[in-house]
Order: structure tokens, then C-alpha cells, then sequence
């Protein structure tokens, strides 16, 4: 695990992209193809806007990135809500990325239908039968812990043998679909990008914690090569000191 803490937002969504970018061009010049897969949120958001001002510095060949979602609002994708249509207006608008190569998240009428269409996607891309082998997973934090749609008490948590599930949370009254533990963590590298002193208390129990046991869903995310936090000053200000 790596932790890298920045003194505000927009220069932790600059370093975020270029993290990203330099991934990026390294897994297509390896392997020739990058897959990336996105979180919601205004922090992701911010980093994408950074993303787009990277690739105007420095070319990538857009036709080799993949693009996935962790999870998704069951909701329209034109919908202010719509994890889609952020990535839509921040990113995909400005880069040269072809369509097909965009695999939107649609559980808006039947979320449980929409969870199985998009495991179905998964598996026609990633044929092995094996776990999805994303190159890079990027992830929110909530302040009870939850990442991508794995909230807290949630049956999904538990799941074993789907890539993708459909979860309702009591609390929102509303459907999400997401990716499941296993399909998270068999990615190659895993991102937390997470700011503000709100989540300074959540941060200091996950990375500080004194048991190997985890309480909350974040802990449990343990990509096969690197786990990255990207942390502001105030997300990262009641963690102790490092020597």
C-alpha cells in the first residue's frame, strides 16, 4: 500500500491524472490495451477534468483504453445523478475516445437485469472465465466506509461468484448495481481518491486500524499490486505522522 498526501484537491486530481496517464501508456506500449475502471463523485470528477488536460500535453492512443464503471445509480444516463453522465461531461466529450470503447453501466429499468447484462459484457471482454483483469480501479470513500456501491451491511458484500450485483440501500431508498469484491480485487491496481476533513475520521480508522480484521468495506479492497490513497492535507490530517 502507498499513501500520498497532497496539500489540497486540485493538486492531489493533477497528480491523480498523471498517475493514470503514465499507467496508461505504459500497460498500451506492455500490452496494447488499457482498462480503466471509474468511480462518481466530485473528486474523480475533478481529476477527469485534470485527465483531459493531461492527454493535450502529452498524446495517448485513446483507441486502446477501455473504459468501465465500479458502480452506477440506477438511474437515466442524462440524470444529474448519473455516475455516466459526469464521466460524460468531464471526460469523454474531450478526449478521442470511440464509443465502443465505453462501457456504460445501464440498470435504470430492471437493476437486477442490468447487473447481469453487465457481468455478461465483462465476460465477453475479459473471456478467460477468470476474475476481470482490470489494469486500474478507481475509487470514493463514504464516510461509513463504503466504497464503490458496498455499503455496510449489504448483502453484495458476502458475494463470491457474480463480477457485478444489484444492491438497494435502505438509507438512499434507492438501486445501485456494482462491482463485487472478487471483480475488485482481482485488478492489477486499485486508487482511493478521497479529500476534505470530512473524511479525516474514516480515513484514520481504515489506515490506522489495529486489527487485521475489517470493519468497514474499504478495508476489504486489496488489489493484486498496488493499493494507492491519494489524500489531501485535511483528509489525511488526524493520521499520525510518518518519521
Amino acid at each position: 500500500m502507498q499513501i500520498r498526501i497532497f496539500p489540497n484537491p486540485d493538486a492531489l486530481a493533477i497528480a491523480a491524472a498523471e498517475y493514470i496517464h503514465t499507467l496508461a501508456e505504459a500497460c498500451i506500449s506492455d500490452r496494447g490495451h488499457f482498462s480503466l475502471v471509474l468511480s462518481g463523485g466530485s473528486t474523480p470528477m475533478h481529476t477527469y477534468r485534470q485527465l483531459v488536460n493531461q492527454s493535450h500535453k502529452q498524446d495517448l492512443d485513446w483507441t486502446k483504453v477501455q473504459i468501465f464503471w465500479g458502480d452506477e445509480r440506477c438511474v437515466p444516463p442524462d440524470h444529474a445523478q448519473s455516475n455516466y453522465r459526469m464521466a460524460r461531461e468531464s471526460f469523454f466529450k474531450h478526449v478521442p475516445i470511440p464509443s465502443e470503447n465505453i462501457h456504460r453501466m445501464a440498470c435504470e429499468d430492471d437493476p437486477p437485469a442490468g447487473a447481469e447484462a453487465y457481468e455478461g459484457m465483462l465476460r465477453e471482454q475479459f473471456p478467460t472465465g477468470e476474475l476481470p483483469q482490470f489494469d486500474l480501479i478507481l475509487l470514493g470513500l463514504g464516510d461509513d466506509g463504503h466504497t464503490a456501491s458496498l455499503f455496510p451491511g449489504t448483502e453484495i458484500l458476502e458475494e463470491q461468484e457474480r463480477w457485478v450485483a444489484p444492491v438497494f440501500v435502505p438509507h438512499l431508498e434507492s438501486w445501485r448495481i456494482s462491482l463485487t469484491l472478487p471483480a475488485i480485487n482481482a485488478s492489477a491496481q486499485s486508487a482511493f481518491l478521497v479529500v476534505g476533513e470530512g473524511k479525516a475520521g474514516i480515513i484514520q480508522e481504515i489506515l490506522e486500524a489495529s486489527t487485521v480484521d475489517p470493519i468497514h468495506p474499504a478495508q476489504r479492497i486489496r488489489p493484486q499490486q498496488k493499493l494507492m490513497w491519494f489524500l489531501d492535507h485535511a483528509a489525511a490530517s488526524l493520521l499520525d505522522p510518518v518519521d
